[in-house]
């Protein structure tokens, strides 16, 4: 064949694939009730942590926020993750890790948000601190008693926290990443209480990691009990949506339908 025909062809096929994939979005996005999804992340993160699950909620058709939130006080987040939710277009879907789960808790209260995505996190029932909601006398926490203060009031994971117990199924490349990108979470805001709880009249639904030494897993399971969740639940450290993003990104499309 000559050069030309097969560039012509080579061509032809990209344009053809394209186009197929291009309509099973369309296909996909016309089953989905949300149009789109805030992402809020937990302590000793940032809004990176979403990174890997980004792509395939873009893939899906749904328009995706991740909250960058200054870890100060539960009043200073559920603030950020608002405005977030008042920037993103149509309905929402409101997701959150670990301490995130303390934060969708309070500001997935309006309208605008259709569900919940709760992904190895805290679900504290009204009045409930994270301390309360955690519960350590009955479920240990590893990764909770291994973390540092600082002279200011900010907990932080050291590298070997970090690698052992936040996230031991990762490489100890992307752990050491994770711990020097971490955001320090004031340690008053253990203390704050939620005054709404917007699982009780939402859609919910729960991500919950099988090998977790921050939000045991034992716990997590009775959380979405409560909640009355739908549940996916897979073998991961706390990162669940980094070591696992398809199976993160997946709950949170059948919450969009």
């Amino acid at each position: 064949m000559k050069p030309v025909n097969i560039l012509k062809n080579l061509a032809i096929s990209t344009v053809l694939t394209a186009a197929l994939l291009a309509s099973n979005s369309i296909v996909l996005a016309a089953d989905l009730k949300a149009k789109s999804v805030v992402l809020v992340h937990g302590a000793f993160a940032d809004g990176s942590s979403w990174n890997k699950v980004t792509p395939l909620l873009k893939e899906a058709g749904l328009d995706v926020i991740a909250v960058q939130n200054p870890l100060n006080s539960l009043e200073g987040d559920v603030a950020f993750t608002k405005r977030a939710i008042q920037r993103a277009d149509g309905p929402v879907v409101l997701v959150g890790h670990s301490w995130g789960g303390m934060v969708i808790t309070e500001a997935g209260d309006g309208d605008k948000v259709k569900s919940l995505v709760y992904v190895a996190a805290y679900a504290p029932d009204i009045g409930q601190s994270l301390g309360e909601a955690a519960q350590l006398e009955a479920h240990p926490a590893p990764g909770l008693a291994a973390l540092k203060e600082d002279k200011d009031g900010y907990l932080y994971l050291t590298d070997d926290a970090a690698a052992n117990y936040f996230a031991q199924d990762l490489s100890k490349e992307e752990a050491a990443l994770i711990a020097a990108n971490q955001g320090l979470l004031n340690s008053k805001a253990l203390g704050e209480k939620v005054t709404k709880a917007a699982w009780k009249s939402k859609p919910t639904f729960y991500a919950i990691a099988g090998n977790d030494n921050m939000t045991p897993t034992k716990l997590q399971r009775e959380f979405a009990k409560k909640l009355g969740a739908t549940t996916k639940e897979t073998p991961s450290s706390h990162v669940i949506m980094i070591s696992n993003p398809e199976v993160v990104a997946d709950l949170i499309i059948e919450a969009a339908k």
